[in-house]
């Protein structure tokens, strides 16, 4: 019997069982009178099995046939994708899910981070894979249609999302937001790309000195997008707190005893490092752990904590959260762009927008360190 959408219904515990007896599929196939390949065929989810079939597996592992299939009762089962950059292997089946267009995204809970793992509830679990289809699982909701529906999936690399998050559940209703965290490059090309609503950006552009701007008219030439400020923040560099290496300004960053973290590329803060290099004179060949990533502003953070490195590239609030020292270097514009049609039409875009210009989320923000909320909020460009 193919797996059709309605029953996906039903749970497929037979791989697990048989790996917990210990038997290959060669081995219950035999058991069981089967094919392997059809047990591969049920294993997949690409094949349920008819009633004697079923009690012929459950017999040969001393089961019952509702211990290997079961209905999951009352319990949406939907299709969703997993976005175009990943792999393609789980190794959770927790997610968060979006309504983008007229398809679900999948996001892992365990890609939002360390500790966002263990405090974010997740809105399905993974059933299993879309036979024949890359990237496309079936999901099972934790929670209403609606609320996912009304769940905004914002790409970027300022944590304090997560604040505005918790700002806009406060407002009440059905609307969150869902912070996923990309270097501004990647999440330009997650947005073109139609697996998030909402692309967080700081780049300046090294020959009109224009912040985000230039980059839309590179990266999304002919799309229609609307363009809002959230908020400025002072970028500098991260120093362990006391200042152990006496480092004193960018050119310190050429010393053999200053190791360095840095970050991915397309990031604003490897953008400007690249940038201050090169005006500098200084090749990247000769800075101490110019190679070494790490993939947030936080895990930068932690990295100079740790004593792995002694400086990096960062935002103020980053500084303060982790008691360090912090040299200035220029100030960031994080901008967010967001296509039109979802302004208009998301139906928890205007609730996330006017919480921005709310005074008490703006008061907030800033109490974080080296941010400048008064233009959080404004629209910058709008088509």
């Amino acid at each position: 019997m193919p797996v059709s959408r309605l029953q996906r219904r039903v749970t497929n515990r037979l791989r697990d069982t048989r790996t917990a007896a210990g038997l290959s599929q060669g081995d219950l196939a035999q058991r069981a009178g089967i094919t392997r390949q059809a047990l591969y065929a049920m294993e997949k989810d690409q094949y349920l099995p008819g009633t004697e079939v079923a009690l012929q597996l459950a017999h040969a592992l001393g089961t019952s046939v509702e211990d290997l299939f079961s209905l999951n009762e009352g319990q949406d089962v939907l299709q969703a994708e997993l976005p175009a950059d990943h792999p393609g292997v789980l190794k959770s089946t927790r997610v968060k899910l979006a309504t983008i267009g007229n398809r679900f995204v999948a996001k892992p809970v365990m890609e939002l981070g360390d500790v966002l793992n263990y405090t974010v509830p997740a809105d399905a679990l993974v059933l299993g894979a879309v036979p024949r289809r890359k990237r496309s699982v079936y999901v099972q909701l934790l929670k209403s249609q609606k609320d996912v529906e009304s769940q905004i999936l914002v790409a970027g690399c300022d944590p304090a999302i997560h604040l505005a998050g918790e700002h806009v559940r406060q407002q009440g209703g059905a609307a969150s937001v869902v912070g996923w965290n990309m270097a501004s490059l990647a999440a330009l090309r997650a947005l073109k790309r139609g697996d998030v609503h909402v692309a967080g950006i700081h780049l300046r552009d090294r020959r009109s000195g224009e912040y985000n701007l230039p980059f839309l008219r590179k990266y999304l030439r002919g799309q229609t997008v609307t363009v809002v400020r959230f908020a400025t923040w002072q970028e500098g560099l991260l120093l362990k707190g006391g200042n152990p290496k006496r480092v004193r300004g960018f050119e310190d960053l050429a010393r053999p005893d200053v190791r360095m973290v840095n970050r991915e590329r397309g990031a604003g803060a490897r953008l400007l490092l690249d940038h201050l290099l090169s005006r500098h004179r200084i090749p990247s060949q000769v800075v101490s752990g110019y190679g070494t990533i790490a993939p947030s502003q936080i895990g930068l953070g932690r990295w100079i904590a740790e004593g792995k490195a002694d400086v990096g590239i960062g935002a103020r609030a980053v500084a303060q959260l982790y008691n360090f020292d912090f040299i200035p270097l220029q100030e960031e514009r994080y901008d967010l762009v967001i296509p039109t049609s979802y302004v208009h039409s998301h139906p928890g875009m205007r609730i996330f927008l006017d919480t921005l210009v709310t005074r008490r989320f703006q008061r907030e923000i800033e109490a974080l360190g080296g941010y400048d909320a008064r233009e959080s909020g404004k629209i910058i460009r709008q088509q």
